[in-house]
């Protein structure tokens, strides 16, 4: 089954999800180790963004990284190998027919995947039947609708509900971090915890200013700037004007928000 990517996977987008990855690492991440000699699933694994991390923070554990783009695939594997990283394997797999048996890995990892399929807790069930006993699932994904800002926006506020409503259309949900917890739960995980990872951002952060509310989140909506106006939902004139508007918290005086959801679960 194909799950719709709104982003798209051209170089520009494989861009932002590097800038991302490096500017969120430390608060998506500080908390995410796996002991030496566990196998571990990254399930959704894209251009390898986030596997880098993972890999680098758990030297001795093993990595499965999977993706239903072979495109992604490579590129992961690339990036991966350009770092020097050794322990991880990669393959073309679909999340909801994946081909490994039962109680293959110690723990799995999903990021910014669940947002982009149209059955989240059916995704993340057979993932659970991949979990040895004891294991855990990891989710993190992020949440439009807790994204607010200074100066405030009625037009940039708008163009985010574009790629909101785009990726409700592709089949996705960009606002399926708030709801981690229950879908986690359905899924039949255990003891399932999850935090959030606010990203405040204000112009004593110049690393933030640049790698996140510039070159990730407002890059993002950018992105989807031609799709938003052929599907009717905006004109030209109105999202140009949200993206200035966004760029403008990005000043001296501005502030930006947005909070990411980290879920862990346990199959008993």
């Amino acid at each position: 089954m194909n799950q719709a990517y709104v982003h798209g996977y051209d170089p520009r987008e494989n861009l932002r999800l590097k800038d991302q990855a490096g500017t969120l690492a430390d608060l998506l991440h500080s908390d995410t180790s796996y002991p030496a000699g566990c196998v571990v699933l990254e399930a959704g694994c894209g251009v390898g963004a986030q596997t880098a991390e993972l890999a680098r923070r758990s030297p001795g554990a093993r990595f499965v990284s999977i993706d239903i783009s072979p495109e992604s695939v490579a590129e992961a594997e690339r990036r991966v190998r350009a770092a020097g990283l050794a322990n991880t394997s990669f393959q073309q797999a679909d999340i909801f027919s994946l081909p490994f048996q039962a109680e293959t890995f110690d723990h799995i990892f999903v990021c910014f995947t669940l947002e982009h399929l149209p059955r989240p807790v059916e995704a993340l069930a057979g993932l659970t039947k991949l979990l040895r006993g004891g294991g855990t699932l990891t989710a993190i994904e992020g949440d439009h609708g807790s994204t607010y800002f200074h100066p405030d926006s009625e037009a940039a506020r708008a163009a985010i509900r574009c790629q909101v409503e785009l990726q409700r259309a592709a089949g996705g949900n960009a606002l399926i971090g708030r709801q981690l917890y229950p879908l986690m739960a359905r899924a039949g995980l255990d003891a399932v915890r999850v935090s959030p990872r606010t990203v405040y951002v204000d112009s004593s952060r110049p690393g933030l200013v640049d790698g996140f509310t510039r070159k990730t989140f407002t890059a993002m909506i950018e992105g989807v700037r031609q799709s938003a106006i052929d599907a009717g939902l905006t004109t030209a004139e109105a999202f140009d004007e949200g993206i200035r508007d966004l760029h403008r918290t990005a000043e001296e005086d501005g502030v930006f928000c947005y909070t990411f959801f980290k879920g862990v679960g346990t199959k008993i």
